[in-house]
């Protein structure tokens, strides 16, 4: 257990100051101040001494400043087994094997728990669990969308990239610059331009000019959501009606982008990667009220003003350049510092996917309209540890995930902060579809963990598959490749993956900052009833008689399996009447006692794979 800082922060002043800069609200129009998210990243520091407690990280630190002056103190620390399957969940989407469970249950090293950490950073299974996180910001696809929704046989090596990128630690400054422009780097990363490319397309649209606008558009957009925080997609047709982002602006940052898309052809699908045919490009222009056959004044590409107080200039791309390296020159812009959104967004989306909200609650707009910063030093901080030359993530998952902020229990003897605004506690959090479905096949030991490829498409029930036209779903022929992690199934955008989509799974038309998170009947119903987890009950069952045959021996590896953790005494008692009334029940089926002990304990396991404490992350 931790020791806990309850004593009061030295500095009054400093601490004053960081709660005023924490309730800033956006600035209006008449302030001739800056918007917060536009000025430049803040280096003030915040002490981590107190009178009886010194912080070792300096979440902590800026945490519990505004925690004290609430005259709250954080929640105790959370028992090992749950903060085991929290971590575990968090930095690789899976649960704990339950040779780790009771490794760690057993290691009474002060560090038994940071070895756990930088295990699970180093496993293959990191990349997996984050890239999703990204594939939603990318909007990644496996199909053009709209009617036809084609199939993008090559889209999966860009999925297969941001994978490899998350496991090799690359710096955010060269995760960005190649996503952006991967193909004028050395060595060339064209594969990385997927992001550029990953939006939906009509190709069968019958004019080539209106297909180019309307993608070129959407390639905008996402940029400005997903790097800079930043909804520029309103000012395709007009000035942005809250930002600083003028339509002048819009069309100057998508003529960085003009030689991407050149006279596509109807009905022939564009490359999944950027390939520039020459520096030459022709002349950009503002499409007024964002009609592609109005032409407004030319326009050359720039940076956004609103974050271009030097006034900095695009470079002319050298003589012999293959390219027009107007992507590079905006990948620069991204990542040299001067800039201060893309590390703040960054930043904002790692603390978000690890305690369940962000320090800026949407994390795709960080305008006057989105929401103001809780904890705006710590912002600052955090984007500033992601701007260090050569900064990867994983020191900031580090960071993050060994904080007394990030340990504490998910319940907080003193019944103040609801909202969990101040991080007083943990926040409980609902594992995604993708998270339930890799847990049940690793619960039954089914999980097939191979690496990259083609997406894979396991079996669709009746009901979905008869709404799908002809060869839009064909199953893949090895059956194996259908327990492969959900990270790999086939992403159609006209058809979301039935479990995954009523877990809110987000449409893939446009980038998802922040899931929703809903509770509906159709959640339960499909949990229970499904064909799939049926199957994985059974999975268990078969596997715990054949490994462990004495009852409290099988259920106390069920519950290793499902739950991460041994069962109480209570819960034993439990789980053995039900047993003993079920076996009652189908005394008279017919079974013989093998059949009949596996069939009653698939039905106990199926009841746990759908407890709150399976699907929940506390």
């Amino acid at each position: 257990q931790s020791r806990h800082p309850y004593s009061r922060m030295r500095s009054a002043a400093l601490m004053l100051a960081l709660i005023a800069l924490g309730n800033l609200s956006p600035a209006d129009d008449s302030s001739t101040e800056k918007h917060w998210a536009f000025q430049p990243l803040s280096h003030e520091q915040i002490s981590g001494d107190t009178e009886n407690e010194t912080f070792s990280n300096p979440v902590d630190a800026f945490i519990f400043a505004q925690v004290d002056a609430a005259g709250l103190t954080f929640a105790p620390e959370a028992d090992k087994a749950t903060l085991l399957r929290r971590v575990t969940f968090d930095l690789t989407g899976l649960p704990p094997t339950p040779d780790r469970v009771v490794t760690f249950l057993n290691d009474s090293a002060p560090d038994a728990y940071e070895r756990i950490v930088d295990r699970l950073l180093a496993s293959p299974r990191y990349g997996e669990r984050w890239a999703q996180h990204w594939l939603d910001a990318a909007r990644f696809a496996e199909s053009d969308g709209f009617e036809f929704d084609h199939e993008r046989p090559d889209a999966w090596r860009y999925r297969d990239w941001v994978i490899d990128s998350l496991n090799a630690d690359v710096s955010f400054a060269d995760f960005v610059r190649a996503q952006i422009a991967g193909d004028e780097m050395q060595p060339p990363a064209a594969v990385a331009t997927g992001f550029l490319m990953a939006g939906p397309d009509m190709v069968d649209i019958n004019l080539a000019d209106e297909r180019r606008h309307n993608f070129l558009n959407e390639m905008t957009s996402t940029t400005g959501a997903v790097f800079l925080g930043l909804s520029v997609g309103c000012a395709q047709c007009h000035d942005h009606k809250s930002d600083s982002v003028s339509i002048h602006d819009f069309y100057r940052l998508r003529a960085f982008f003009d030689n991407t898309v050149v006279n596509p052809q109807k009905s022939k699908q564009l490359s999944t990667t950027v390939d520039e045919p020459g520096a030459e490009v022709a002349t950009s222009y503002v499409c007024e009220r964002g009609d592609f056959r109005r032409h407004g004044d030319p326009v050359q590409p720039a940076f956004l003003t609103v974050l271009n107080d030097s006034g900095k200039q695009v470079p002319a791309p050298s003589p012999e350049a293959s390219s027009s390296m107007r992507r590079t020159a905006l990948a620069n812009w991204l990542t040299n510092g001067d800039n201060p959104l893309p590390c703040r967004v960054m930043a904002n989306r790692l603390w978000l996917l690890h305690f369940g909200k962000g320090i800026v609650e949407t994390p795709n707009d960080f305008g006057k309209l989105g929401g103001k910063p809780s904890h705006p030093l710590l912002l600052d901080w955090l984007a500033g540890q992601l701007a260090a030359e050569g900064a990867g993530f994983k020191s900031i998952h580090r960071t993050l995930v060994t904080s007394i902020t990030y340990r504490q229990a998910s319940q907080h003897p003193v019944k103040s902060d609801p909202e969990n605004r101040l991080y007083s506690r943990m926040q409980r959090r609902r594992l995604s579809g993708e998270a339930i479905r890799d847990a049940e096949l690793m619960a039954s030991d089914s999980l097939n963990l191979k690496t990259g490829g083609g997406g894979v498409r396991p079996p669709l029930p009746e009901e979905v598959r008869s709404t799908l036209l002809a060869n839009q779903w064909n199953v893949t022929d090895d059956s194996n490749e259908h327990s492969r992690r959900s990270l790999y199934l086939f992403v159609r955008r006209n058809l979301r993956f039935p479990m995954f989509d009523v877990f809110d799974r987000p449409d893939t038309n446009e980038s998802c900052g922040r899931r929703l998170v809903s509770t509906t009947a159709p959640q339960a119903l499909t949990l229970f009833n499904s064909e799939f987890s049926r199957q994985q009950a059974q999975e268990l069952a078969n596997r715990l008689l054949a490994t462990h045959p004495a009852q409290n021996d099988h259920l106390a590896q069920m519950y290793l399996r499902v739950l991460s953790r041994y069962p109480q005494p209570a819960e034993l008692d439990i789980a053995k009447e039900f047993l003993a009334k079920q076996s009652a029940a189908l005394a008279d089926a017919g079974l013989s006692s093998q059949t009949l002990a596996a069939e009653v304990l698939a039905d106990f396991c199926l009841a746990l794979l759908n407890s709150n404490e399976a699907i929940y992350v506390d």
